[in-house]
């Protein structure tokens, strides 16, 4: 527990490489595509709970992980975003399925410490293009699913995209108060 800790406030946050392909807005909702490399991932899946309490338990089993809960016992720093997997249903709400992730720290990435929660499992990732809409504060399902619609919106039917999942990432410590960064992301087709 305490080398989460110490590896959530005092480590440096390593972010996820992209590039910014083009920006665009609409509809007053400013939004990217980027490319974003693929990699090694740490992935917990939670299933049968709603979206925020499952997201906080797929969190906290990852941060443990990258902590020093592993095979080699080593707090590896953290990167960002955190990010959820959401699954929507037909009405536009999340169902009770969440996949939670973390991109492997670089140093890492070649030869990643294996997880010492069997739940939590290494997945290799290939690179993929994304739109993306950022906004603040602590974000909660409601604030995603909300986000996610805007975006969809704001994209219209000219952009081809995944609509069987969708991205919600979180960049920031629970302890940061001001300044928060949280984004939807689209996978493109």
């Amino acid at each position: 527990m305490l080398g989460m800790i110490k590896n959530s406030l005092l480590s440096t946050v390593e972010a996820w490489p992209y590039q910014v392909l083009s920006k665009g807005e609409k509809e007053q909702l400013s939004y990217e595509e980027r490319a974003c490399e693929g990699g090694r991932f740490a992935v917990v899946e939670v299933v049968g709970k709603p979206f925020d309490e499952a997201s906080k338990e797929g969190v906290l089993k990852l941060l443990k992980y990258v902590g020093g809960t592993n095979d080699k016992g080593v707090g590896m720093g953290m990167t960002a975003p955190v990010s959820m997997t959401a699954f929507p249903a037909e009405d536009g709400s999340l169902q009770q399925k969440v996949k939670v992730s973390l991109r492997i720290p670089s140093q890492f990435q070649a030869n990643p410490p294996c997880p010492s929660d069997e739940s939590i499992k290494i997945e290799e990732r290939q690179g993929m293009t994304i739109y993306s809409t950022q906004f603040g504060g602590y974000a909660k399902e409601t604030d995603y699913v909300n986000y996610a619609a805007k975006l969809k919106s704001a994209l219209g039917t000219e952009a081809a995209y995944r609509k069987d999942f969708y991205f919600c990432n979180g960049y920031d410590p629970p302890m940061k108060p001001h300044g928060r960064r949280n984004e939807v992301w689209f996978v493109k087709e």
